[in-house]
């Protein structure tokens, strides 16, 4: 039997085009502004939005501070305009100014707080992406409840800064509403970066991403922490302005 003219007129009808929170299992999802440029072409390659995402909660996984984490975000953070400051919330060490002004990063454009209280730290970081004043917010966490990752995840969406969340490997096994989820883990000069959640398929390997710092050469770091120069605190920086836990009083 031969198809009428409205079968026919169906089958010659191209797809709907799929909306743009929605992804086909086989490609990267799509997203409505493009992401922050990482610095690290292979990386960008593998990131929805080829780059960091704006306006959205993203998951760095450690099991020890001081790896590398920080040189990998410096080429982002150093796009940022210089008008929008870059919050450093409860970090493990003090900020390098050095390091980070090597980078191209001006320390005014540094916000360093520091709470006392885990609650005080999850806090802050919700006002600050209900703000939207900071172009980039780093947050340290040990423990974050569920519930607390679902609130800072739906404030960052308010907004457009790059919220960053580093916690320990073992909440890997914890689920999260962060549609970008990273292990990262020390290979020598190099930094070893796993994708464990993305809106698309997961890559099959592992990225081996360069840490070359273009801080000025100083002194031998412990073995441990050779290639992590910007990410460990130096004893003779000069220390940023810090904000104590007032700010969450």
């Amino acid at each position: 039997m031969s198809a009428g003219p409205m079968s026919a007129s169906i089958h010659s009808c191209p797809p709907a085009p799929i909306h743009p929170l929605l992804w086909k299992a086989n490609q990267l999802a799509r997203t409505s502004r493009p992401g922050l440029e990482t610095g690290h072409a292979d990386l960008s390659r593998c990131l929805p939005g080829q780059g960091w995402p704006l306006g959205s909660l993203t998951e760095l996984l450690l099991d020890q501070a001081g790896i590398g984490e920080l040189r990998l975000l410096m080429p982002a953070l150093a796009r940022l305009p210089a008008h929008r400051s870059i919050a450093l919330l409860h970090p493990p060490h003090a900020p390098c100014l050095q390091a980070w002004t090597a980078h191209r990063i001006a320390p005014s454009q540094l916000l360093w707080i520091a709470p006392e209280q885990p609650a005080d730290t999850l806090w802050a970081a919700e006002q600050i992406l209900k703000h939207g004043h900071c172009g980039a917010l780093l947050c340290w966490s040990a423990s974050a409840p569920a519930a607390a990752l679902r609130r800072l995840h739906l404030a960052a969406q308010s907004g457009d800064t790059a919220f960053f969340m580093f916690r320990p490997t073992q909440a890997a096994h914890s689920a999260s509403p962060a549609p970008l989820r990273l292990q990262l883990r020390p290979a020598g000069d190099r930094l070893r970066v796993d994708i464990l959640k993305r809106r698309g398929p997961l890559p099959g390997t592992s990225l081996l991403l360069p840490l070359i710092s273009s801080a000025p050469a100083r002194a031998a770091m412990p073995s441990q922490a050779r290639h992590a120069t910007v990410d460990q605190r130096l004893p003779d920086a000069t220390q940023p302005r810090r904000l104590e836990s007032v700010l969450a009083g």
